[in-house]
């Protein structure tokens, strides 16, 4: 199964300089616990997660309202193509551990695939069970 029929096709996003509380909003309002940043012509430069609000701005005692998401989002990343296999996406998501592959298409932002995407769709289940275990490892405290 290609990524193109399982991904969701209804992605919000937002451009590095929005404002972190814009983003957290829309990721509240949308029940979601990413966002890609993109720019104006759709192309991917990072993604915004929850956990990334939290460590790079709350645990740091920064205030939300004096940052845009260029100063907190992650970069580099890994990218999907609505063409790639199910177990393809599957194994580049456990290699990299991470739960969510934003998919473009032409360099443009087209949809995201989730491990819950995957396993979803019960062909998928040992392949999305196997990236959840690698992606769930636990790594070393900081301090």
């Amino acid at each position: 199964m290609k990524l193109r029929e399982i991904m969701t096709n209804d992605v919000s996003s937002v451009s590095p300089s929005d404002p972190i509380i814009e983003a957290a909003k829309i990721m509240q309002q949308r029940n979601v616990g990413c966002i890609p940043v993109c720019d104006q012509n759709k192309e991917v430069k990072g993604i915004l997660t929850d956990r990334d609000i939290v460590i790079r701005v709350v645990a740091e005692g920064r205030n939300p309202k004096d940052l845009d998401v260029s100063k907190v989002m992650s970069t580099g990343l890994t990218l999907g193509s609505p063409d790639m296999d199910a177990e393809e996406a599957a194994q580049i998501m456990a290699e990299h551990q991470i739960r969510r592959l934003p998919i473009v298409e032409n360099n443009k932002l087209i949809g995201i695939v989730s491990i819950g995407d995957l396993a979803s769709h019960n062909i998928f289940v040992d392949e999305a069970a196997r990236a959840l275990h690698h992606i769930s490892q636990p790594s070393q405290p900081l301090m």
